[in-house]
């Protein structure tokens, strides 16, 4: 009769004493002691110790060859350690496997960069060229392993309350935003663009207005920023939007999934305050200085998150050249009592937006604002800013006027918050594949030259700069 062993995961085998289980994963190390071999293999789970005993010469005379990184595949007897061998240091440290057949199933030269430490003492840029390697280090995989858990808890939680997770295009319009936008050229119309989005806002108002009342996405955004620090040119957002909705809800129902969040995924941590504590923005300029305070009691303490709100901020601000712009985005509305001024463009510095952002640990990780839904508002505030910027959002006032619902929203900046809970010093940390602060791809070596044919394809020539 023929049988196959299931693979275990190494975690796993604790419950497995005295049964025969098969392994596979990666050498960590390998310890020789005359006429036994130690061999420390991992796993997506965890790690065990592995032993080969010179009775059984063949298996011995192969692990005698293994090396750092060797990818291979074992079966043996699971026993349970001396007291004295017990590691306490890992979760399978009572137990081991008696090896009885081993096969190697890659080989591994020798790596380029350590994977043994937590990986801080290694230059970056070297970091990020050998990812693929240096994702190996457990606390790399930790992080995206606990990023996965937090964007599972956020759809769990929205998905119980009848939100609808949507998916929108990555190929879009290019429209003054604030930001740069990165363009993408059609091969099948010479000499125009698509534009990657700077975040989903136009098309989840849509979706708005097209009777969907409660949507979310964990959204890809591009910007193309200059060098910033802690900012990556594409980045993950959590979108949601509300219909029949105000202020009130969508703070509530966003400190509510903060706090859910950090006590199922992240129990180890405190929330120094809840509810979390609100301020207006002139209040918090005047007594912090800053419009995301730090109120952190003590900033020794890693696991002390304090969480606060900041409302009421200035719809419009002074431009460059003198006139007015946005702070947040066009589509913000007036709080109630300041719409009258809005549509007769009055008092236009004192008006102030529905908006709301959401601070942790003195570093913003949302920001949201309830919606001009009506076609005037909408209309009075490019009145205000640039009348001709109104054509690159036609499509919205032609949405709007279709009867769109009053609507609000927010988006959190999903790599930050991550980063924030995980202690870690930059986003780039919780990132499976990031950029470099001035946006190059070390790994792939991107961005890089393309083609004369790609380039003749898409009606494109260069020219090179004087």
């Amino acid at each position: 009769m023929y049988y196959t062993i299931m693979r275990t995961l190494i975690s796993e085998i604790i419950k497995k004493e005295g049964e025969l289980v098969e392994l596979s994963g990666w050498v960590s190390v390998r310890r020789d002691h005359g006429k036994i071999i130690f061999i420390d293999l991992r796993d997506r789970s965890g790690g065990c110790q592995l032993v080969f005993i010179g009775g059984n010469k063949e298996v011995y005379e192969k692990a005698s060859t293994l090396r750092s990184e060797w990818v291979i595949s074992v079966s043996g007897i699971v026993n349970k350690r001396p007291p004295a061998m017990v590691n306490p240091e890992i979760l399978t440290g009572t137990h081991e496997v008696l090896v009885d057949k081993l096969e190697i199933l890659n080989r591994a030269g020798e790596l380029p960069i350590s994977i043994d430490t937590d990986g801080y003492e290694i230059g970056e840029e070297v970091r990020l060229k050998y990812r693929y390697l240096d994702l190996r280090r457990s606390r790399l995989s930790k992080n995206l392993r606990m990023r996965h858990r937090m964007t599972a808890f956020i759809r769990s939680f929205l998905g119980d309350r009848d939100f609808i997770e949507v998916e929108t295009p990555i190929l879009t319009k290019s429209t003054p935003e604030g930001a740069r936008d990165y363009l993408v050229p059609s091969r099948l119309e010479p000499g125009k663009f698509y534009a990657l989005p700077q975040s989903p806002q136009q098309y989840k108002q849509l979706l708005m207005v097209a009777g969907l009342e409660k949507y979310f996405q964990i959204a890809r955004c591009f910007r193309d920023e200059d060098t910033r620090g802690d900012r990556q040119p594409e980045f993950t957002q959590l979108d949601m939007e509300i219909s029949f909705t105000d202020q009130e809800e969508v703070m509530a129902l966003n400190e509510q999934l903060l706090t859910d969040l950090v006590k199922t995924v992240f129990p180890e941590k405190t929330i120094q305050e809840i509810p979390f504590p609100r301020f207006s923005y002139a209040e918090a300029m005047k007594k912090y200085g800053t419009d995301r305070p730090d109120l952190r009691k003590s900033k020794e303490d890693s696991n002390l998150l304090a969480f606060c709100w900041i409302v009421d901020f200035p719809f419009f601000e002074k431009s460059k050249d003198g006139g007015w712009t946005f702070t947040h985005n066009p589509f913000s509305a007036p709080k109630p009592e300041y719409l009258e001024n809005l549509l007769a463009g009055k008092s236009i510095g004192e008006i102030q937006a529905a908006q709301y952002d959401v601070v942790l640990n003195g570093l913003e990780i949302g920001g949201g604002s309830i919606r001009n839904h009506k076609p005037e508002a909408l209309r009075a505030v490019f009145s205000i800013i640039s009348s001709k910027d109104i054509d690159s959002f036609r499509h919205m006032y032609d949405a709007f006027i279709s009867g769109a619902p009053p609507h609000g929203g927010i988006a959190w900046g999903l790599d930050r918050l991550a980063s924030l809970l995980l202690n870690e010093p930059n986003i780039r940390e919780v990132i499976a594949f990031p950029k470099t602060g001035d946006g190059r791809d070390l790994m792939m070596n991107a961005p890089s030259a393309a083609g004369k044919e790609q380039l003749k394809e898409l009606g494109i020539e260069l020219k090179k700069k004087k």
